[in-house]
């Protein structure tokens, strides 16, 4: 027997305005903007849910949108779309390949803002079978780690309501057809750490003379690679990247300091602590064996909290998106890597499910070479890739799984 929330969500998405949606993605992939330059974006989804009979404003936490449409007694939802772009130069080769150089919608963030768009005119033209109040967001600055909390800072529970549940996806590698949930943990926390090592320059002919600090930071990169191998337990899982390093302006010029960045993902915060001392205590000591004239500086920036779904709240969603998708479609793929800031809207605790639309077009899975789920998956373009090209077919799908996972609190 179907639930109510699912039978509304296939009435309301049967005739969906899927060329018009096409549209709206092609546009913004080809207008990517950064974090916190996310204008045009803002603008664009601004209109469609003014169009939509949404008291709406733009500009929260310097460009964040939100649209709340109350239509009487009943919890408030919170239907939440990331904006920006990231500074990848795109490499797909499709007829809306992005126009500005440098810059790629290569994380699906314009897939989401079309999906949050439909599900919001959706439902407000089938207002008449839910009862509650419906908020949507399109949230900047994901790909930072600012957005959410600038959003929530600036007021935006108070402008309009607070949220009794938080809903949100994402475009994810994988064959076209399946939502991934997990009532629990889903994403992993991040943090990035920035060393200067100070060394001492002078010429490259005389090195002798000189603290020579490119030489230690690449024995720093090498000895933090055993941080994760040789003291974090095999039972724990945790990664630790080296980003970038710089040090140096020219061919024989010996510099003063060097720099490496670094990214942790980590999935308890007892793990975390204890890379961060890990590191530290290693950059002290190489600097030390090197003789530098100074102790490194280990500085902690950006930081992503854990995404930890209320079981109950992912649970319910999951069993209306089978429902409406198709029996076999939702699975647990478990806990993954990858980071949201998506958790800091769940300020006081408010419930939250988060989940996977999987988006690989049809003849990219079946090239990829692999035999199960698991090695193609690790084959096919992924997100933050200059190949990622979600496929146009899961625009309407994508519009269901938010409106369906609306409807399991609004539906009448």
């Amino acid at each position: 027997m179907t639930s109510p929330a699912a039978r509304t969500a296939l009435d309301l998405t049967a005739e969906l305005p899927v060329g018009s949606l096409e549209d709206l993605y092609r546009d913004l992939h080809r207008h990517p903007e950064l974090s916190l330059h996310e204008h045009r974006t803002a603008r664009k989804l601004a209109d469609r849910l003014r169009g939509a009979g949404f008291e709406t404003a733009e500009g929260i936490g310097t460009t964040g949108v939100a649209g709340v449409l109350r239509n009487g007694d009943g919890p408030t939802v919170l239907l939440r779309a990331d904006m920006d772009a990231l500074p990848v130069k795109e490499e797909t080769g499709l007829p809306y390949a992005s126009e500005v150089p440098g810059v790629m919608h290569a994380c699906g963030h314009d897939l989401h803002v079309t999906w949050l768009a439909g599900a919001a005119e959706a439902l407000a033209a089938g207002r008449e079978t839910w009862s509650g109040t419906l908020l949507v967001v399109g949230q900047p600055a994901e790909e930072t780690g600012q957005g959410a909390q600038r959003m929530i800072t600036d007021g935006l529970y108070e402008r309009f309501a607070r949220p009794d549940v938080l809903l949100g996806q994402h475009a994810a590698p994988g064959p076209v057809g399946l939502y991934a949930h997990s009532p629990g943990l889903i994403m992993s926390a991040s943090t990035d750490v920035d060393i200067v090592v100070h060394g001492r320059g002078g010429h490259g002919s005389r090195p002798e003379t000189t603290v020579d600090p490119v030489v230690t930071a690449a024995y720093l990169v090498t000895r933090l690679q055993t941080v994760v191998s040789r003291e974090i337990a095999a039972r724990e899982s945790a990664v630790l990247t080296v980003g970038r390093i710089e040090g140096g302006t020219r061919h024989n010029i010996i510099p003063a300091e060097a720099r490496i960045s670094l990214n942790l993902r980590t999935q308890s915060e007892e793990v975390r602590e204890r890379m961060l001392a890990a590191i530290r205590r290693i950059a002290a000591g190489e600097a030390l064996a090197a003789g530098c004239p100074r102790e490194p500086e280990v500085s902690v920036g950006a930081t992503f909290p854990a995404t930890v779904n209320d079981a109950d709240t992912d649970r319910a969603v999951a069993a209306v998106h089978e429902e409406v998708l198709g029996a076999g479609t939702v699975l647990d793929f478990g806990p993954v890597m990858g980071s949201e800031d998506f958790p800091h809207l769940a300020q006081g605790g408010i419930p939250y499910s988060y989940w996977f639309v999987t988006t690989t077009p049809a003849d990219v899975w079946d090239a990829a070479p692999g035999t199960d789920l698991m090695e193609k998956f690790l084959a096919v373009p992924s997100n933050h890739s200059p190949h990622f090209a979600p496929d146009l077919s899961t625009v309407a799908p994508g519009v269901r799984t938010l409106a369906s996972a609306a409807l399991t609190w609004l539906a009448a």
